[in-house]
């Protein structure tokens, strides 16, 4: 429906300036811009020219002052329209430093900006279809093919182009279409990677068109305009293909390097000669129709020659007889020479020769004379089979060995069914030619579908009669002779053409000559848009040209890529190649249109109302077919090139954000795997760990430990999900600009270490808070973590305050309630990076207690890295007093077995011992020392003796000690204790005091002299098999209920890692992880 608007106009508040230049000065007035990934204004923001100059008159006169606090950000509807008015497009990049000039350097308005749909898209449209393959080609493929089969050529590629078309033209009316045509659209739909995967795609088949038309034009050249000029000349029949093959590659070489020269010094006289070009394709076909008429009541003389039932090359000889009599003389023919090597009747001829009859018939019988019968159906053949009339008869001969050296008419080429789509298809090609000029259209939106559909559709009906009409009117084996040699070396359809096959023949050469000069013009500029655009980084310096914007490095690589295709020098086989690429890219726009349908973006309200998403899925697939028909290994090869130019992309391309629909493809997806994700539980086979990194910054906003990145990308190897997060404190109104600064360092830092995932700062009042809601929160849906990742806190003894071990067992108690599994490294700066290999080691598995396999999982997925997977797997167990270790070590073996995990199995036995004097002292150093030893009103020496006794005996690397029970100073200390002897060496040291405080640490703690003596007793064994490893796996204990021992928690674990380099702290969710099914 409609849209009424309706404009109030407001009136000054007084006299002189408004009320708002009252609260703005001029230079305030600074009105927002879009922001622009790629620093592209016209692609940010609703109007390509966004100029700033008038920005200080956007407000002048304006009594607004309810809206005034908006208006920085928020123009006024008024100014809004105001740049609408005076919004012009911008003009091609062929036209953008022609047109404007004049003797005085001064630009004037160009007199084609304003072009219509006739002028400029119809008439482009149609000289870039009709071309080489149509003068060329296409009577050999009705020939070969037949009518039935040629027909259903012309129908699936007219098909094809008509629904690209339709697709083509909603993308285009889908807005402004700058400079840039079908690249244009193609990347702003279908985003940077297939945007340059396919631009790039569509340059290669544009530069092997202009390859295909300059072959085509030395092809008229050689063969029917001057054949006396070639540089090769065969001197034995066999070598006539080789030697024309050699001149093709010298003539279009050199043509190549005269049309590059011609484009190089001005593209105005390529524009200038385009409608010479067209006048030459428009006459052509109409000298075509005009033969087909005048057949009806004189077809044309054109007798051909047959030897039995074989066509003969008559360029060679005038008179289709053997021997004819002259006064009653018998005198041999110049065709008796080249079959019986003399004109001697009683020479020895060709048996083939002397057992069939000349016979003469009408190349051209005309198109009443019921030749469409006999070319109904097709005649394929391999390379050299005769070209044969069918239902003539021949006496067959039993040796044909020589027929290669007569004047036989063979196939150059194998034919097939398939191979004729590929060398048809570029027939149809150039619909792109409209949307490239869709800067210089007065109404684009208007004119591309319209022209462009006009076009397709006129050009497949030229195709579709003329295939009816060449069958209709052309005898089978001339229309089965690709150079014409039959008809005395004319072109075969200049045979049928009116008045005389050279306006055919002339036609075809400027023709061909036109579409030449078009190719090397077009692909330059799409190299050079696509360089602009900066998402291929090698490719920028085709992005430089001269100071009139003329592509010079792009135009000097389009030459070399061209004469890849000159050196070919077979139209037959440069076509496939174009065909894939243009196959390619219109499937891709055809893709392009059904995403952007089926997503329904809001976006996407194309003026062009006739598309449906089920006619561009038709449209790909029919693309998707045609290529696969055409040659499945040129496809294969089109798609792969494709394929790493997208990868590259993707890998090392300038990021861009263009809104295009694989954007809105892939969050739709993600939404709906989200979904589906929630539905039900995850299955242990399908378990892995979905990590919540937990990280610590520095004062500078910088990572603390970027190696916990580089672990997290070894343990995870790309797969998966990773969350990586920091906590700021403070409030988000004072911090958001420092936590956006963090988000960047900490998304720099994963790219270093190529850590794939999602990185989150968030800020909160304090760092427990925040940890604690990231732990909640992170995640969506069912893509949330099940693993949290940090880093042990080292210094937490040295710490002023007790924060960080207090935040480090809240954050290990709300792990362990939310049923998420935790990973803690000690010493993470040791780590390897990325860039190490271990060349040997092991990572050792220490297998307390079972945690759901966990600690079992780590190690085999850590292999699956790089870095890791030269080490090998070691996994141990403890033994009790009352197990049996050789059982159990058995059992361990079968279950990794039925795990499918290579590791070896060791089995540590730990029997009950006495608690030894260092787990008295390190308890001792656990307590609340300072309180307790000023309770107990020491003086100041004694109390720094004890001090220094309990740091000697701290310090004292308990792996040392001997199994003697031995003693470690000048006295004599027992290393298995009783309470007796506690207290009998502790009153000969200290006195009495000490014996009531080591007997009151004694009997009320216990149980952390317990948990300390297996501390000390696991590390001690640890230490012996374990301290050489490249990693080591501990089951972590709990924390205690009662947050008062806390301290005691970390001097537990702080003892239990001791005189390790690198070790994981491992504890389950709760939840089997592996399983030994499958």
């Amino acid at each position: 429906m409609p849209t009424n608007f309706t404009v109030v106009p407001v009136e000054d508040g007084g006299a002189g300036k408004s009320s708002l230049e009252l609260v703005f000065r001029e230079e305030d007035i600074t009105p927002r811009r879009p922001y622009s990934g790629d620093n592209t204004p016209r692609e940010s923001s609703p109007f390509i020219n966004n100029t700033d100059h008038d920005r200080g008159n956007y407000y002048d006169g304006k009594n607004m002052a309810l809206f005034e606090e908006e208006i920085e950000s928020n123009p006024m509807v008024s100014s809004l329209l105001n740049k609408l008015a005076n919004y012009t497009n911008l003009t091609q990049g062929v036209t953008e430093h022609e047109e404007y000039e004049n003797e005085d350097g001064n630009s004037s308005k160009g007199p084609c900006e304003d072009m219509g749909t006739f002028i400029g898209v119809y008439l482009p449209c149609m000289q870039n279809i009709l071309g080489v393959i149509l003068f060329l080609r296409l009577t050999w493929i009705v020939g070969t093919a037949g009518i039935m089969e040629s027909f259903a050529i012309v129908v699936m590629c007219c098909t094809c182009t008509m629904l690209t078309a339709i697709s083509m033209s909603a993308i285009a009316t889908n807005g402004v279409v700058p400079a840039g045509g079908s690249y244009y659209m193609i990347s702003r739909s279908l985003g940077p990677e297939f945007g340059g995967a396919v631009g790039l795609c569509f340059y290669l088949g544009t530069t092997f068109a202009g390859s295909m038309y300059i072959l085509g034009t030395i092809e008229i050249l050689l063969t029917y305009i001057v054949p006396n000029t070639a540089v090769f000349v065969a001197e034995k029949k066999e070598d006539e293909t080789e030697a024309m093959l050699n001149n093709m590659r010298v003539y279009g070489t050199c043509c190549l390097a005269l049309m590059a020269l011609v484009v190089f010094v001005g593209v105005k006289y390529v524009n200038k000669l385009a409608l010479v070009f067209l006048a030459c394709v428009v006459l052509s076909i109409m000298a075509i129709y005009a033969g087909v008429i005048k057949t009806i009541i004189e077809p044309p003389n054109y007798p051909i020659c047959l030897l039995g039932n074989r066509s003969l090359q008559n360029h060679n000889f005038e008179k289709c007889m053997k021997t004819e009599v002259i006064k009653n003389v018998t005198y041999t023919t110049e065709l008796w020479k080249l079959f019986c090597g003399s004109p001697h009747l009683n020479a020895t001829c060709d048996e083939y020769f002397t057992l069939n009859n000349l016979t003469e018939i009408q190349g051209i019988p005309g198109l009443l004379s019921g030749v469409i019968k006999d070319n109904m159906w097709g005649e394929y053949g391999p390379s050299g089979m005769l070209v044969e009339k069918k239902n003539q008869s021949s006496v067959p001969v039993q040796d044909n060995s020589r027929d290669i050296y007569k004047p036989y008419i063979f196939n150059d080429i194998s034919t097939f069914f398939t191979l004729l789509v590929g060398i048809y298809f570029p027939s149809v090609t150039g619909i792109m030619a409209g949307s490239n000029r869709s800067g210089d259209l007065r109404d684009a939106q208007r004119s591309i579908p319209i022209g462009t559909i006009l076009a397709i559709a006129t050009t497949s009906f030229i195709y579709m009669t003329c295939v009816v009409l060449f069958g209709a009117c052309i005898e089978g084996v001339v229309l089965r002779d690709k150079f014409g040699d039959s008809v005395k070396k004319n072109l075969v359809i200049g045979t049928l053409a009116w008045p005389s096959p050279w306006v055919i023949v002339i036609g075809s050469f400027f023709s061909c000559c036109g579409a030449g000069l078009q190719s090397l013009t077009g692909a330059p500029r799409l190299l050079q848009a696509i360089a602009r655009d900066g998402i291929v980084p090698f490719l920028q310096v085709f992005g430089h040209g001269k100071a009139n914007g003329e592509p010079t490095w792009a135009l000097l690589m389009t030459v070399g890529i061209c004469e890849i295709g000159i050196l070919i020098a077979s139209l037959d086989a440069v076509a496939p190649i174009l065909s894939m690429f243009f196959l390619m890219c219109y499937l891709f726009v055809n893709l392009a249109c059904a995403v952007q349908t089926l997503l329904r973006t809001p976006n996407w309200r194309p003026r062009f109302k006739f598309y449906h998403w089920t006619l561009s899925f038709l449209g790909m697939s029919l693309c998707l077919s045609l290529m696969f028909i055409s040659s499945w290994y040129y496809a294969l090869v089109a798609m792969s090139i494709a394929g790493c130019i997208y990868k590259y992309i993707e890998y090392r391309g300038a990021e861009k954000e263009w809104g295009d629909g694989i954007r809105g493809l892939s969050l739709n997806a993600a939404r709906y795997a989200l979904i589906r994700l929630e539905e039900v539980p995850t299955h242990t086979k399908n378990w892995r760990p979905q990590l919540l990194v937990l990280l610590k910054l520095d004062s500078d906003l910088g990572v603390k430990h970027p190696r916990l990145l580089s672990f997290t990308t070894q343990l995870k190897a790309g797969k998966g999900l990773t969350i990586v997060s920091s906590v700021l404190e403070g409030t988000y109104m004072t911090l958001g600009a420092e936590a956006k600064s963090a988000e960047q360092n900490v998304k720099s830092a994963m790219h270093l270490e190529r850590t794939k995932g999602f990185c989150h700062v968030v800020v909160s009042s304090n760092l427990r808070d925040g940890f604690s809601h990231l732990i909640q929160s992170a995640g969506l849906g069912g893509m949330k973590h099940n693993a949290v990742l940090m880093a042990w806190p080292g210094g937490w003894k040295q710490a002023e305050d007790s924060y960080p071990w207090k935040n480090f067992i809240e954050t290990v108690r709300e792990t362990t309630s939310a049923h998420q599994a935790l990973l803690v490294a000690k010493n993470i700066d040791k780590f390897p990076c990325n860039q190490d290999r271990l060349g040997e080691g092991t990572i050792d598995v220490w297998w307390i207690v079972h945690d759901g396999g966990l600690l079992m999982l780590l190690p085999f997925l850590l292999r699956q890295h790089k870095v890791w997977r030269k080490c090998k797997m070691r996994i141990f167990t403890v033994a009790q007093m009352n197990d049996n270790s050789i059982q159990m070590k058995k059992d361990l073996q079968m279950f990794l077995y039925h795990l499918r995990l290579n590791a070896v199995v060791e089995v540590v036995e730990m029997h009950d011992s006495d608690i030894a004097a260092f787990t008295y002292e390190k308890t001792l150093v656990m307590e609340q020392r300072s309180q307790m030893l000023k309770q107990m009103q020491l003086s100041k020496t004694e109390r720094e003796r004890e001090a220094q006794l309990i740091t000697k005996l701290g310090t004292k690397s308990h792996a040392n000690l001997s199994d003697t029970a031995t003693a470690t100073s000048d006295h004599h200390v027992h290393m298995t204790w009783t309470k007796d002897k506690l207290i009998a060496e502790r009153n000969r040291k200290r006195g009495e005091p000490n014996f009531n405080l080591l007997f009151f640490l004694f009997c009320r703690n216990q149980s952390n002299v317990r948990r300390m003596h297996t501390a000390v007793k696991l590390n001690e064994v640890v230490v012996n098999k374990s301290q050489g490893a490249q990693l080591v796996l501990l089951n972590m204990p709990g924390p205690p209920k009662n947050k008062g021992g806390d301290e005691n928690y970390m001097e537990f674990l702080e003892v239990l890692m001791d005189g390790l380099d690198r070790v994981l702290l491992v504890r389950g969710g709760g939840r089997e992880v592996i399983t030994i099914y499958s």
